[in-house]
């Protein structure tokens, strides 16, 4: 099979203006970038089909080779509707926002920020000694990894006892098992929560 140079030197330069389109931040532009591509790919489609042939009308005087391949202009036509629904669509997006924001640039959502900062050590998970890290105190081991709780319940010193702080080793590092059991609260101690919107 033959390739038609011209087709495919437009081709990768629609690919390559599109791809980089889509990687901005304007909603106009990533829409711009789709129509690229998509055109990009009806045009690889047809550099598939090869040279151009013979209607593809059964006849019996006719050899199979000089007929047309059906199939990549079926495909090219499939495509045309996908790549129109997705512009629809992207256009009604583009549209929502420029109504509700007057703005056509994706913007940092403040959660998303949020939960990027937020650290991935799990004080339940990452724990060497499985630990439960709840809210109430007698279901946490204690500093030995023996007693259910550092408060002297068992009839020790009450005053050795009371000097104690339940810790746990958790991730490489040894922290006290009450900053463990409010990382498993709603809303961790290590982010600086800052209203919706808002920035650092």
């Amino acid at each position: 099979m033959s390739v038609n140079l011209t087709l495919l030197i437009v081709m990768g330069a629609l690919y390559a203006c599109g791809i980089y389109l889509i990687l901005e931040r304007s909603l106009t532009r990533v829409l711009l970038g789709l129509m690229l591509l998509a055109n990009a790919t009806n045009l690889l489609i047809l550099a598939t089909g090869g040279y151009a042939g013979l209607a593809p009308l059964f006849s019996k005087d006719t050899p199979a080779r000089d007929y047309n391949d059906p199939l990549p202009q079926a495909l090219i036509l499939t495509s045309i509707v996908i790549s129109f629904a997705v512009t629809a669509f992207m256009l009604g997006i583009i549209y929502r926002t420029w109504v509700l924001a007057r703005q056509d640039d994706i913007q940092d959502d403040a959660e998303d920020l949020r939960v990027a900062v937020t650290p991935s050590f799990d004080a339940e998970d990452d724990a060497e000694v499985p630990a439960e890290t709840s809210e109430f105190p007698l279901t946490m081991l204690g500093s030995d990894g023996k007693d259910v709780s550092d408060r002297g319940a068992s009839g020790g010193d009450t005053d050795r006892d009371t000097d104690r702080v339940a810790t746990l080793v958790a991730g490489g590092r040894e922290m006290p098992a009450e900053h463990a059991a409010a990382e498993e609260k709603p809303g961790s101690l290590n982010v600086d929560h800052s209203p919706e919107g808002g920035g650092k």
